[in-house]
């Protein structure tokens, strides 16, 4: 009898060495100049506008009639630092991160940066974590219904709802949103915290993350949550629909139907991993205009997070806090984009990390 040669066992792949690893270990590699070339183009980018903060100062004090000469002008750029060249002034504002953890002197609110931008941070990122979930949870399964049912009354219901959510402006359905509540419950529901909260948080006998046990804090979140959500849930809803039924329509999804393989699995274990692909890559801009906080219905819904503060620090030309803020936007984009470059390389197999292959 002629023996059979067995093959070999396929070695598994070190999670620490292997393809998948290496290509995560490039990408950070890649991090850390993308984040120090972000910070110069942030950096520049605010110095465009002509003047600077002590110009907006100057005004502010002749629009209120006081007179300023320009030996005052001199004096005040002196002080702020503002006289010497930008590029200096970055090398100077980034050696202090580095270094120190120093990032800067907020000029229109006389304080550290970090002072102001880190109070607002646990607040920020949790609405935006919160919109987040809400934004895929919500989206992507409505989309694979819309897309499965094609055509059926379901359908156009929610096709309907995801062309108003794009079409409406958030800060007209924050508008909205909060004259119902206050109809309905004699509350408008602006920003996260009630006067009782603000005061406990002034005074230190309240911590931030002690408002997470507050069932008025989660009536106030679901406002801002839904408003900032709802443009990105339906945008969800609309892309998840458009790539399942390109999907459902390919010659693969057709033989796993002659093979007798369930709907079900052709849906959620074939379709839905390359519909995925588009929503995946577009994680770091989500994440970033999530972050800001759509910075319109920010101020009108009065939310203590960083959009606002952006707003103002923009207006007033405070550069050291507009670039912090902005700095941190800038990281949430990177590190978005490694997320979603690793799930890529994960949900799609047709993506190759390891080269091209020998022909």
């Amino acid at each position: 009898m002629a023996e059979v040669a067995l093959a070999p066992k396929a070695k598994k792949s070190n999670p620490f060495t292997g393809h998948m690893a290496k290509y995560i270990y490039r990408r950070l590699l890649i991090f850390i100049p993308t984040m120090l070339i972000m910070s110069v183009v942030i950096f520049f980018i605010i110095q465009l506008p002509p003047g600077d903060y002590a110009t907006s100062y100057v005004s502010a004090l002749k629009a209120e009639g006081s007179v300023v000469d320009a030996g005052t002008m001199e004096l005040l750029r002196e002080r702020f630092g503002l006289d010497q060249p930008w590029y200096m002034q970055y090398l100077k504002w980034m050696t202090n991160i580095i270094t120190k953890f120093d990032f800067g002197y907020s000029f229109d609110l006389s304080q550290p940066v970090w002072t102001v931008v880190g109070p607002l941070l646990p607040m920020t990122l949790a609405v935006s974590l919160i919109t987040m979930l809400f934004t895929y949870f919500v989206g992507i399964p409505l989309g694979i219904y819309s897309a499965v049912h094609q055509y059926s009354v379901g359908d156009y219901v929610l096709t309907t709802i995801g062309f108003l959510g794009m079409a409406v402006p958030n800060f007209l359905f924050a508008i909205l949103i909060m004259f119902g509540t206050y109809i309905g419950t004699g509350t408008a529901f602006i920003g996260l915290f009630t006067k009782e909260m603000q005061i406990a948080l002034q005074n230190g006998t309240m911590q931030w993350y002690q408002c997470f046990g507050d069932a008025q804090f989660w009536l106030r979140v679901l406002v801002p949550v839904i408003v900032i959500g709802t443009s990105g849930t339906c945008g969800t809803l609309r892309s998840m629909r458009a790539q399942m039924l390109d999907e459902l329509g390919k010659n693969y999804v057709l033989a796993a139907r002659a093979k007798g393989v369930s709907e079900r699995k052709i849906i959620y274990k074939y379709c839905l991993r390359a519909a995925l692909n588009p929503t995946v890559s577009g994680l770091s801009g989500s994440l970033a205009s999530i972050f800001s906080g759509s910075t319109i219905s920010a101020i009108v819904m009065n939310l203590q997070i960083v959009g606002p503060r952006l707003y103002t620090a923009l207006k007033s030309q405070d550069m050291y806090l507009a670039g912090t803020i902005l700095l941190v936007m800038g990281f949430l984009i990177c590190l978005g984009t490694l997320l979603s470059d690793i799930m890529l390389a994960w949900l799609d197999p047709r993506i190759r990390f390891t080269g091209r292959s020998a022909s």
